[in-house]
């Protein structure tokens, strides 16, 4: 490609910062948009050396004015996050370089190595996937950071929650109740904090179609010391706007099949199961929106609403 279509991509004070971390003799050769992220703008940036060999590095840039807010502190989270994954048991970028308050760059961004494998957000083969995912969110809650994150952030409250046109009041108004309380006791773990299919690559091949195996996990920047409980939620709503509540539900079996520890009491596991659930009326119509750009083109804004108040209604009637 040509200067000028990489300039298309990526502005020059960036192009410049980032030709300041490549190896002697490297130059990016192509720049492709990569899509399906809701905050940061992500780039993939082929390089080539001189031999003629060439490798992919990714390039994550807050750009938004929402995102441009938070940028630095996100980018101080995954730029901890990814140096304790370094030689982890857990498939994650390597960190090259962060510029967190935009000194160097147009925008506050981070460089980062290209991982094999895609994101899989079609409902063929979630029944293999669902498993995979559970086993990979047990091994990242099994790490333990000689630095803790910060604590983690609660995405919504009880008088911020949006009721979908339509919906169930009765079980909207008392799964509000749930959340209007204090949060149950809870013992911390090394959380993700956005754990789900489009922050997971899968080795989608002739010898694995359905996408089983795991390549990587993106996208740190939520990394947050918690309950193990608000990543399974987290997972399991996305889970069922995605593929339909039923596999919402399905996921918090997984994560225990796989191993993995959640509130024994179940006041206190609805607690943070309808606290994600309900995060997600407040920012149904980009969410949607994301998926479509991806390919999910029946995934209107309606559709995706009455998928999140079956799942509501559904935690709400789960037996005791």
């Amino acid at each position: 490609m040509t200067d000028h279509d990489e300039a298309a991509l990526v502005l020059p004070l960036t192009l410049a910062w980032v030709n300041r971390h490549l190896e002697v003799g490297e130059r990016i050769v192509r720049a492709e948009a990569l899509h399906g992220g809701i905050t940061a703008a992500m780039r993939r940036l082929t390089i080539a050396a001189r031999s003629g060999t060439t490798r992919d590095l990714v390039l994550r840039s807050f750009v938004d004015p929402f995102s441009l807010s938070h940028a630095e502190d996100w980018l101080h989270r995954e730029t901890g996050a990814l140096s304790l994954l370094t030689g982890a048991a857990v498939p994650a970028p390597a960190l090259i370089a962060v510029d967190p308050t935009a000194e160097q760059c147009a925008y506050p961004s981070l460089l980062m190595t290209h991982l094999p494998g895609r994101t899989v957000l079609e409902d063929a083969g979630v029944e293999t996937r669902v498993p995979s995912l559970a086993r990979q969110l047990v091994a990242i809650h099994a790490l333990r950071p000689i630095e803790r994150p910060r604590e983690y952030v609660a995405l919504t409250t009880a008088d911020t929650v949006v009721t979908p046109k339509g919906a169930d009041a009765a079980a909207w108004n008392a799964a509000i109740e749930v959340i209007r309380g204090p949060a149950p006791p809870w013992e911390g773990r090394f959380l993700h904090r956005d754990f789900q299919p489009g922050n997971v690559l899968f080795d989608v091949t002739r010898a694995d179609p359905a996408g089983a195996r795991i390549t990587g996990v993106v996208d740190w920047a939520g990394a947050s010391w918690g309950p193990a409980d608000l990543d399974v939620a987290h997972c399991s709503t996305i889970l069922a706007l995605l593929h339909g509540p039923a596999w919402g539900l399905r996921f918090t079996e997984a994560y225990e099949e796989a191993g993995g520890v959640l509130a024994a009491d179940r006041g206190e596991r609805l607690y943070w199961q309808v606290r994600d659930a309900l995060a997600f009326s407040e920012e149904v119509r980009p969410v949607a929106q994301a998926w479509r750009e991806a390919g999910r083109t029946e995934l209107t804004t309606r559709a995706v609403e009455k998928r999140l108040d079956a799942y509501v209604t559904a935690l709400m009637d789960a037996p005791g």
